[in-house]
């Protein structure tokens, strides 16, 4: 468990498209780098003073590079400041590290914020060896050392920290796109491929009797132009409310009392029949969205799927607990294995019933078709 947790670490991509330089990092630069000057040229305990001035100045260049090269700009920094303490094994008095060098806490930070798992252990590990006391090793020295670890470890963590409050956040942002996705996908399933589906069997059967009932064929012209119309329609909605960012509840939505619009009556075939008890007015909108979207679905389902089907009957009733719609057409009996022939439908269908609490059911009649229940709480809740 633990090599895997390893593996895992080590694996972690870098963040994509950090922010480069800004004017924070210039001003920054801009500071130090005077600043360690006149330290370097002024200060009493420093040894060396021109390696002290030029392994204290040049470093600080890189907190320019250290949140798109993180690993470049800790290793410069802290292996400048072991060479810095290593001049007093060389006979110095002194060391040559300046007191402005503590920038660098800001470095571990940046790697663990922006680096990769790999690049983010490579980086602790240069960081953390350039404090390991050194000989002549003393209790003073080593307590100096572990208080810079600590020290260097502290932003780290708070780097951490960051990183994966940012990544978790762009990770619901994802989830939430794809559920937006998802909902766009069945609201154009359940739409669009309404309205195409019945004007591509009006077309049919316009081109069936045109030859000998032309006025059938102008009624079948006219029902495919306000099927068109209505699938043009109810498109813009949904692309308007993506282009502009609107709330989808804002969009105008049909309900259970749109369900008698799907009723198709007259010489059209299958005959689609529809009930509606009392007591569906007050319905919260989510469920009569619902609703109006399953029972579409449904017929569009038995339109296409169901052969031989003369008829498709839709009953919606309601009581104080749910709301329970049932859709079955008359169509020649069909094994199991017919579902497949749904597709995304039946999918989507039972989706949008489990995330408002319900359930749904789809299978072959005893009585020959196919039959679709499903039985939604009122309250849109799960139980």
């Amino acid at each position: 468990m633990v090599r895997n947790t390893v593996r895992q670490l080590l694996a972690e991509p870098p963040i994509a498209n950090p922010p480069r330089r800004v004017w924070r990092d210039w001003l920054l630069v801009g500071v130090l780098v005077p600043t360690a000057t006149l330290e370097a040229l002024l200060r009493d305990d420093i040894s060396w003073r021109p390696a002290a001035l030029l392994l204290g100045v040049v470093p600080m260049f890189s907190l320019l590079w250290r949140r798109t090269h993180p690993l470049f700009a800790i290793t410069v920094v802290f292996l400048t400041h072991a060479m810095s303490e290593a001049v007093t094994l060389i006979g110095a008095h002194h060391s040559a590290m300046l007191i402005s060098t503590g920038y660098a806490v800001l470095l571990p930070y940046s790697l663990l914020r922006w680096g990769s798992g790999r690049q983010a252990t490579i980086g602790m590990a240069v960081a953390l060896f350039a404090h390991v006391p050194r000989w002549p090793v003393s209790w003073q020295r080593a307590g100096e050392s572990l208080g810079a670890m600590v020290f260097l470890l502290l932003p780290a963590a708070l780097g951490l920290v960051m990183r994966y409050r940012t990544t978790s956040r762009l990770r619901e942002r994802d989830q939430a796109k794809l559920r937006e996705r998802e909902q766009l996908a069945r609201e154009l399933h359940d739409t669009v491929a309404h309205h195409v589906s019945a004007i591509i069997i009006q077309a049919q059967a316009g081109r069936t009797v045109a030859a000998t009932n032309p006025g059938a064929a102008v009624r079948a012209l006219e029902v495919i132009e306000h099927e068109a119309s209505r699938t043009l329609g109810e498109m813009r909605i949904m692309v308007t409310a993506l282009r502009q960012g609107e709330d989808p509840s804002l969009s105008p939505q049909c309900g259970v009392a749109d369900i008698r619009r799907l009723a198709r009556a007259g010489g059209t075939a299958p005959h689609v029949d529809v009930r509606l008890s009392d007591g569906l007015d007050d319905l919260r909108p989510s469920i009569g969205a619902a609703v109006y979207r399953l029972a579409q679905e449904s017929i569009t389902n038995a339109v296409r799927h169901a052969r031989h089907a003369t008829r498709i009957d839709v009953s919606v009733v309601a009581d104080d607990e749910a709301v329970r719609l049932t859709v079955h057409d008359d169509g020649d009996a069909t094994s199991g294995d017919a579902a497949s022939g749904f597709g995304y439908g039946l999918v989507g269908m039972a989706e949008r019933a489990s995330l408002l609490g319900g359930s749904l059911h789809a299978g072959p009649r005893a009585a020959g078709g196919w039959a679709v229940t499903a039985v939604l709480p009122r309250s849109g809740r799960r139980a």
